[in-house]
This record gives C-alpha cells, sequence and structure tokens, in this order.
C-alpha cells in the first residue's frame, strides 16, 4: 500500500468511526423518544434498560452506516479540498479518480459489513427487541398511591389515603377495600396511618395499619338476605397482599422468530418459498372452484376456439343453437345470465379476501429479503455523492458539508421509505420499491462523480443559490407588483433596448424623449425614433423642452416609475436621476471609463482602436463617472465604420439593458468605480460632440489617420473635402467610403485617371475615394461620379481643420 493510500484511509476511517458514532446517538434519541413510554414507571433496573438500549442501536445500523458513510466522505474530501491538500495531490500528477481508488475499497467493505449485520445481527436484535417490549408490556407499573383518590392500581383492592409524608412514608387517612372474594364492598378497612413495604423480589405487599378498624358484611345462606356486620378495632395490624407481574422477567426470545425482520437471509428465502407455496395452493383452489360452478351454464357454447369465429357470439347468434321462443323467454334467460354473473363477482371477491393475507405477507418478506441487499448499495452509492461533493464544494467540518449531506439523506429516506410502502400495498414490485432510491440516486453519484474527476464547476459558491433565490423572488414579486420603467432616449440606436424590454413583458410606464423640431427644407415637425416607437405601441410619452420645468416633474412623478433607464438622451438633473427608488442607470456605447461623452462610437473608429463596447452604469452628477455595473465588449474590424459598430453596439446593448434591469430588480448587481478599469498608466481618450471643423479633411496629415477619420465620420455626419479650380467657387465633396493607396503626391493634390480611380494625396501615401457625393448630388460610387466630373486633376482641395481639431484630443 502507498503512502498515499494509507494516508487518505487514516484520515478517512477516524471520522468514519466517530460519525457513525455521532449519528447512532443521535437516531438513539429518536428510538428512546418512541418507546420512552414503555420504560418509564415499571421500576426497571439498569441493566434490563441498558439491554434494551443496545439492541435498539442494532436496529438502526442499517439506517445509520449510509448516512454516516455518506456525511464521513464528504468531510474527508471536502477537508482535503478546503486545505489545498487535494490541489497538491492533483499537481503532483495523481488524478481525482486516484485519490478515490482507497476510499472506494473502504466504502465496499463498509458496504459488505453492512449486509453481514442488516443479515445477521439485526434479525437477532429485532428478535430481541419484540420479545422485551413483550416482556416489559407484561410488567405492571410501579406502584403509587396518590393522595385523595381511589387507587386501584393492585389487584382485588381498592386503596385511598388522605394524605403522606413523603420523608417517613407513613399514610394518613388510609381506606382499603377488599374485592379478594367478591366485587361488592363488603370488606372495609379504615385507619388513622399505615406504612407500605415491597418484597425484595415484588411478590408481596406488605401494609402495617395503625388506630383502625375492620368491618365485613356476611351473607346470610338460604332466602334470608339480611346481611351480618362485623366490626374489629385494632392499634396495630398487617395486611399482606399477594402481588403479581411486578417483576421483570425475561421470557424465551424465540418466540418472535417467525417475523420477517427477525429472519436471515436463509429463512427469509424459506419463508418465501412456503408462502408462494401456499399461494399457488389458493390459486388452484379457486381456480376449481371457479370451472366447477354453476354459474357457467353454457361454457361449451361460449367457448370460441371451438368456432370459426374468432369473435365471441351473442346469445342472438344462430350458430349457438339458441333460439327464443317468446320475449318472456329470452328476458328470463337474461336475467339468469346478470344473477349467475354477479353470483360469480361475489365468488371472484371472495377468492381476493382468501388469498389476500398470504399476499400482503409475501409482499413483506419480499421486501425484507430485498432490503438486506438495497441497504448495503445504499453505502455504497451515497459514497460516490459525499466524496464528489467535497471536492466541489471544497467544504470540510460539519458545517457546509453536515448540511448537503443531511439533504441527500433525506432525499434517500424519502424515496426509501415511499418505495416501500409502494411495494407493501402492492402498487409496485417489491423489487422496483425496495431499490427506487438506488435507481434514483445511482445516476446523481455518476454525474457528480465525473463533474469531480473532470474538475468541473457544479457549486461556484453560496452566492450561487443566492442569486437563484433572488431570480425567483423577483419573478414572484414581479407577477403580483411589476416594476414600472420610465425609459428615456432619443435616436434610433435607443430604440432596440425599448423594444427589448418589451418584448422581456418588463412594464414601460412611459417614454421621455426630445420634443419635436421643425427640420428640413419643408420645415416640417421632426420626431424622434423613440417616440415614433412609443406611439406605435401606445405608451405615454413625455417631451420636456427643460428637464427643471416642474410640470414635467410632475409628470415624470405620476407615473410612479421604480426605474429609470437612458439611453443616449441628455444629462439629468438631480431632480430627476434621483426621483425612482432603483435608482437611474444610463447605457454608454463604449467601454467606460474611456470614451467619456457625446459620440463614444465615431471617436473610437477615429482614433482607431481595435476594441469597443457597451456599458451600463449608475447616473451621477457628473458626465458618464457613475458606478459601473455591467460591460460588453465588442470588436473593430479595420473596414467597419461607425455606422457598422452601431448597428452591432445597438444588439448588444439591448441585451445589456435587459441583464442590468433584470440585476436591479434582483438586486444582484454591485457597481465598480471607473477608476478600477483603467490600467496602469492608461490614459483615458475623450469623445466630445462632432465638429464641422473635425469633418473637414486636412490631407497633411497621415493616410491612417484619414482613413480612420473617414470611417469614424461614416454615414453621419460625413468626412468632407472642398475642391475648386481657379476662378471658381469650392465644392464640398463628402467622402463615404474609401481606401488606402500607395500613390503618391502632394499633400491635398487629386491622383485620378478620369475613369477608374479618385485618389487625394495625404503626407505618406493617398486615400482612395470609393463612394461619395458632390454637394447637391446624390451619393455614388466613384466610377458614376468620375462620369460627370471631368478633368478631376484640374481642381485642388482647400485647407482643412481636422488635423488641429484631432490634435485638441490627444493633448
Amino acid at each position: 500500500m502507498k503512502k498515499l493510500d494509507k494516508f487518505i484511509l487514516k484520515a478517512f476511517i477516524g471520522p468514519f468511526v466517530a460519525v457513525l458514532l455521532v449519528v447512532v446517538f443521535v437516531l438513539m434519541m429518536d428510538f428512546l423518544w418512541i418507546y420512552i413510554d414503555e420504560l418509564v414507571g415499571k421500576g426497571l433496573g439498569l441493566r434490563v434498560i441498558l439491554e434494551f438500549l443496545m439492541w435498539g442501536a442494532c436496529t438502526i445500523l442499517p439506517l445509520a452506516l449510509p448516512l454516516a458513510t455518506l456525511l464521513s466522505s464528504m468531510m474527508v474530501i471536502g477537508q482535503m479540498a478546503e486545505n489545498n491538500e487535494l490541489l497538491a495531490i492533483r499537481s503532483a500528477g495523481v488524478s481525482f479518480g486516484r485519490v478515490l481508488v482507497p476510499l472506494t475499497i473502504a466504502s465496499l467493505i463498509i458496504s459488505v459489513g453492512a449486509y453481514f449485520a442488516g443479515n445477521d445481527l439485526v434479525p437477532k436484535a429485532y428478535n430481541e427487541i419484540f420479545t422485551l417490549r413483550d416482556d416489559i408490556g407484561q410488567t405492571k407499573d410501579k406502584i403509587k398511591i396518590p393522595s385523595g383518590t381511589f387507587y386501584d392500581g393492585i389487584e382485588g383492592y381498592i386503596l385511598r389515603v388522605d394524605d403522606q409524608n413523603d420523608e417517613t412514608g407513613m399514610l394518613r387517612g388510609v381506606m382499603v377495600y377488599d374485592h379478594t372474594s367478591n366485587k361488592q364492598n363488603t370488606s372495609l378497612t379504615l385507619a388513622d396511618s399505615a406504612t407500605i413495604n415491597i418484597s425484595s423480589n415484588k411478590d408481596y405487599l406488605l401494609f402495617t395499619l395503625f388506630n383502625g378498624t375492620n368491618y365485613k358484611e356476611d351473607n346470610q345462606k338460604g332466602r334470608d338476605t339480611s346481611r351480618q356486620l362485623q366490626r374489629i378495632e385494632f392499634k396495630r395490624q398487617e395486611l399482606v397482599i399477594p402481588l403479581a407481574n411486578y417483576t421483570f422477567e425475561k421470557s424465551d426470545s424465540s418466540r418472535y422468530g417467525d417475523q420477517s425482520k427477525s429472519m436471515n437471509l436463509k429463512q427469509l428465502k424459506h419463508e418465501h418459498d412456503s408462502l408462494t407455496s401456499d399461494l399457488e395452493r389458493i390459486h388452484k383452489k379457486q381456480f376449481g372452484q371457479t370451472f366447477s360452478t354453476s354459474a357457467f351454464s353454457f361454457v361449451s357454447q361460449l367457448d370460441t376456439a371451438k368456432h370459426l369465429d374468432e369473435n365471441r357470439r351473442t346469445f342472438d347468434d344462430p350458430r349457438l343453437g339458441i333460439t327464443w321462443e317468446s320475449i318472456d323467454q329470452k328476458a328470463d334467460a337474461y336475467m339468469s345470465a346478470l344473477n349467475k354473473a354477479e353470483w360469480f363477482e361475489g365468488d371472484v371477491t371472495g377468492f381476493q379476501r382468501d388469498s389476500y393475507e398470504t399476499l400482503f405477507w409475501l409482499r413483506r418478506v419480499d421486501i425484507d429479503l430485498l432490503k438486506k441487499f438495497a441497504q448495503a448499495l445504499a453505502c455504497f452509492i451515497l459514497f460516490f455523492i459525499g466524496a464528489p461533493l467535497g471536492s466541489l464544494i471544497k467544504k470540510g467540518g460539519l458545517g457546509m458539508s453536515a448540511i448537503v449531506s443531511a439533504l441527500f439523506f433525506v432525499l434517500y429516506w424519502v424515496i426509501d421509505i415511499s418505495g416501500s410502502k409502494l411495494a407493501r400495498d402492492g402498487a409496485v414490485s417489491a423489487m422496483t420499491g425496495v431499490f427506487i432510491s438506488a435507481f434514483v440516486l445511482m445516476p446523481i453519484g455518476a454525474y457528480l462523480t465525473w463533474k469531480a474527476v473532470n474538475d468541473s464547476k457544479v457549486f461556484n459558491n453560496v452566492d450561487s443559490f443566492k442569486s437563484w433565490w433572488r431570480k425567483l423572488k423577483s419573478r414572484v414579486s414581479g407577477f403580483f407588483h411589476p416594476v414600472r420603467i420610465v425609459y428615456m432616449g432619443t435616436p434610433e440606436f435607443a430604440v432596440a433596448p425599448l423594444d427589448n424590454l418589451i418584448r422581456h413583458n418588463y412594464k414601460i410606464a412611459g417614454v421621455v424623449t426630445v420634443a419635436d423640431k421643425p427640420s428640413g427644407r419643408g420645415l416640417q415637425m421632426n420626431e424622434s425614433a423613440v417616440k415614433k416607437y412609443a406611439v406605435e405601441h401606445g405608451i405615454p410619452v413625455l417631451q420636456p423642452v427643460k428637464l427643471k420645468d416642474p410640470e414635467f416633474l410632475e409628470s415624470l412623478r405620476a407615473l410612479k416609475a421604480d426605474l429609470f433607464v437612458v439611453v443616449a438622451f441628455r444629462m439629468l438633473p438631480e431632480e430627476v436621476w434621483s426621483m425612482p427608488k432603483l435608482g437611474t442607470f444610463n447605457l454608454h456605447a463604449a467601454l467606460l471609463p474611456q470614451y467619456r461623452g457625446a459620440a463614444p462610437i465615431n471617436w473610437a473608429v477615429i482614433n482607431g482602436e481595435k476594441m469597443t463596447g457597451v456599458t451600463t452604469f449608475m447616473i451621477d452628477k457628473d458626465i458618464d463617472t457613475g458606478g459601473i455595473i455591467l460591460r460588453q465588449e465588442s470588436r473593430i474590424a479595420p473596414t467597419d465604420t461607425a455606422g457598422d459598430v452601431h448597428d452591432r453596439l445597438m444588439e448588444i446593448g439591448s441585451e445589456l439593458v435587459v441583464s442590468t434591469v433584470e440585476g436591479i430588480i434582483q438586486h444582484n448587481v454591485e457597481t465598480r468605480v471607473q477608476r478600477s478599469f483603467i490600467q496602469g498608466s492608461e490614459v483615458l481618450k475623450p469623445a466630445p460632440k462632432l465638429t464641422r471643423e473635425l469633418c473637414h479633411i486636412d490631407w497633411n496629415d497621415t493616410t491612417d489617420s484619414i482613413y480612420n477619420l473617414i470611417r469614424g465620420l461614416s454615414p453621419y455626419p460625413t468626412a468632407f473635402t472642398e475642391v475648386r479650380q481657379e476662378g471658381s467657387n469650392p465644392l464640398q465633396l463628402k467622402i463615404f467610403s474609401a481606401e488606402k493607396s500607395d500613390l503618391q503626391g502632394t499633400p491635398g493634390q487629386i491622383l485620378s485617371d478620369g475613369k477608374n480611380y479618385l485618389a487625394i494625396a495625404t503626407k505618406d501615401g493617398a486615400i482612395s475615394i470609393k463612394e461619395l457625393q458632390l454637394s447637391g448630388k446624390k451619393r455614388m460610387d466613384v466610377k458614376a461620379f468620375l462620369l460627370g466630373f471631368r478633368e478631376p486633376e484640374s481642381y485642388k482641395t482647400t485647407a482643412g481643420t481636422s488635423l488641429a481639431e484631432l490634435s485638441k484630443t490627444r493633448v
């Protein structure tokens, strides 16, 4: 045996023995509580009580061994995992399966021991328990005469005393009725005082009476009904009363050997065979009686095997040879058949009663026989639940391990009791009823062992249960009192989260968005995308011009919101964001604390970032500085425009908003300060508003910078340049899509073949334009543009301002 095996076995055996003793003691308290009434007041000796408890402890071993195996295995493996001993063993290249080998052998030995205990010790214990209970039950209660009442605890006598002295044992005002000769009150003894003593072997009671009188009436013989009264006064008189069954006497214990619980496997098999033979004999007898009864008058005619037609024929079928001379004859025949059927039904019911007792005892024997194997198997199965659970929960001792073990043992116990009851009632077979607990627990043990061997996580920690409980409680609470949400947003980016909240059945009490504004050449009133969606879905809309307007604040309070959700809206004053009891959170289209400001998507692309994302955070008095709740990352491809990133973040953000709302309602979120996300000397980059100066391309910048600027401003507000010919006004040229080019030229110089490409030189290369729009014209690709734009190389670009604007954000 290797040292590791010795170490594991040594760590297991001690706790197993200790736990077994504790479990037996706990179960013995339950056993004692059940039988305490039968033991108290009998005057039993200590030896008898200890013997009774000893045999009782033996009867609970089949229940104690599985629990002790489960609890000790979980404690030992959990303690090793908690102390990192299991980690050290695995680090040495020893798998968890190898760690279980010595413990598996130990649990197998325990299971074999449980079988022999259940087969040899437990039947003997039940036999002794049944005998002791019967002997104790026949032992009369200890004599204790109460004061002021008549006591009939002594056979043949009724006693009454007025008072007793507990210190001297003297009785006062004694009255004794002697009913040994007859049941009438014809013999009475009154005494001023008395003492009572019982013999050492409790076979007689000695009453010593002082200063009293004996009264006795004698009946006359013959027809004379007169009575003769005898009265004898005395100063001292001794009354000897014989006693029976006041001393415990143990009888032969073999008289309960015919009980199924008092039989071993060999005896149970013999009893099973005997009961099976009895049942077969009863069935054979019933079968003979059934076919000899006169209820079957037409046996041959009803035997379909004698006819070609496989279907049963009615009495009207002419092939049966039965014809009716009149309707009365037919009615009489049917009535006779009905009476015989009822008679036969009564016989069958009687047969069931005859075989019921034999079937009942046969089921009892089968259950007790199979339980000897099932209880041994339970030790083995519960080991493969306890040991893996200890490895997974990483908690030893009598804390978490005891709680989890108790839960699994209760599951085993309830299933076992239910299955046994169903088997006793005949609802299921004895095999199914006895082994149903094994059928349920075996897959659980296999799954947990597989998880532990592969070091998978089943329970991360107690927080998993707390999270589940909070989720359940919030759903129940939300069913009766749904959380009311007010949603604040304006552009298309804010529509997807609002739609997702509605699809998840959250109660949107109202929407706050910007007021309608005239726009376009016709100055038509333009509604925000969020307002259009809210109107379509019948959601109340508030459109304040000023967020501190008292009328707006009153309307907002009237919505009785529990939570405010803000997506792409204005900065809120404290009077607004502090209003709901669950707070106000905002969805920001960047990984805060980076890119705080109004245009985070555009600036992430302009700066050439490869990673961005969305963040939900609680709103405070500053801009985008509140505690972060959740963040979700999203990659930016080298060719992505701000529009591409916008659409992707809109979908991710809608899911993140729902997750945040769910967490806040369940009180299952923790905010983190934004500075905790800053790594080392990381510099925070702002996301200010986009200006016209930023959109005007300065071709003196690098190719990469201008390429990212075009992507970051597409499709809106769009990067542009101005081109002009000598003596003409400049034309604005919006650039929606472009590529980097290896062409060379003076920064701002237009490079083109007039047909296929149009490029503008930069500081270190050129930008090849793919999609553009000339002021007053439609958006088009470069080839279509060049068809109407003659001599492009004759144009020059004007000086741009984007480089200066970018320099401000990079200081």
